[in-house]
């Protein structure tokens, strides 16, 4: 590969990392043709870039984007993604269900660096879409529980006005 290519090629990639939330480093050996084309299959329909790049370049790529880097040993994907957690949870689940491959090396979150345990600690984190329902569930509940106290005071005070009426009229 010439010297311009490789630089268009670490400029695009560098440009991807600085776009993306979180980027983590697989090894993909062990894995045929037909597995790695269904996992980048499924990385795509999630919005997920898988990237095998030599590492010397992915090396360059990181530290080029500002983000600081480690090194990488053996055949190495990128995933670069915006939503980490799925992304995690695509890989772990992939990887489950093919002997363990890839093997996720480590990566990083939001420029710190990621060992291959805090990657699959955010793999059994909740989706996004559930933490925000949750989160919505739980800004609900005082205002609910609120509503219900202001009922029953209401209701308390029309009782109350009630019984006072039929006292007067019964005097």
């Amino acid at each position: 590969m010439k010297k311009a290519d490789k630089d268009k090629l670490i400029g695009e990639l560098s440009e991807k990392m600085r776009s993306s939330t979180a980027m983590y480093y697989t090894d993909f050996t062990g894995l045929n043709v037909k597995r790695m084309t269904d996992l980048r299959r499924r990385l795509r329909k999630e919005g997920v870039e898988y990237v095998v790049i030599k590492n010397t370049l992915a090396l360059r790529a990181v530290n080029e984007s500002g983000l600081v880097g480690e090194r990488l040993k053996g055949p190495t994907g990128l995933v670069l993604t915006r939503d980490p957690v799925a992304a995690a949870k695509l890989l772990t689940d992939f990887a489950k269900e093919n002997d363990q491959r890839p093997a996720v090396k480590g990566g990083l979150f939001e420029g710190r660096p990621l060992d291959a345990a805090q990657v699959k600690q955010m793999a059994s984190m909740p989706s996004r879409e559930q933490m925000l329902a949750d989160l919505g569930a739980n800004l609900q509940y005082p205002m609910a529980g609120f509503l219900g106290a202001m009922n029953g005071l209401m209701g308390m005070f029309a009782g109350a006005l009630d019984a006072l009426r039929t006292q007067r009229e019964g005097a």
